[in-house]
């Protein structure tokens, strides 16, 4: 289990970077006792909105393996539009890592921080469960225009990120351990 923090097109956030390393090796061992499953190696990077669309399509493409003009332009369109909404976002790697994207710009505290990256340490630890992985890069790659997947698997998809979600939710209180008050 190795994680390593980094920024991506973000220039000037030494305070931050510090801060995030700091808070990012306390949290992956609280999360790792609290949740069950194994921890892969993570590497977390914070970035800018723009970068986080660059690096989600990067990732998307890398995980659907494909290199197709189309689905380059489709990735990073769907990545566009996704990182205007998130704050941060865990993607599987193929090579059995995760690769957590935080938006530096929208976490104005490290008690923000701390919330956000327990969450997606989480998700991190459920990409190791059962069938999460083909799962994930199924709807990928329907999600791509690469292949379709039957409407029992998006459906059995959707219920099953939506049971992840709540599960990432609830353990957020974690936080609370390595910012007091970071929850209420």
């Amino acid at each position: 289990m190795k994680t390593s923090v980094t920024t991506h097109k973000l220039p000037g956030y030494g305070a931050t970077l510090r801060t995030a390393k700091r808070l990012t090796e306390q949290a992956v061992r609280l999360v790792n006792r609290s949740v069950s499953g194994s921890m892969p190696d993570v590497e977390v990077t914070l970035t800018t909105e723009r970068g986080l669309a660059d690096l989600m399509a990067a990732a998307d493409l890398a995980l659907a393996g494909s290199t197709d003009r189309r689905t380059v332009q489709r990735a990073q369109r769907r990545a566009k539009d996704a990182a205007r909404d998130v704050q941060a976002v865990s993607i599987p790697r193929p090579d059995g890592t995760a690769l957590i994207l935080i938006n530096a710009d929208r976490h104005g505290t490290p008690a923000a921080f701390a919330v956000t990256v327990v969450h997606e340490l989480v998700h991190a630890v459920q990409f190791g469960r059962k069938d999460v992985i083909e799962r994930i890069v199924r709807d990928t790659r329907d999600g791509l225009g690469i292949e379709r997947q039957s409407r029992r698997q998006a459906c059995e998809h959707a219920h099953r990120l939506d049971e992840e979600e709540r599960e990432a939710y609830s353990r957020e209180y974690l936080a609370n351990h390595l910012v007091p008050g970071a929850t209420a």
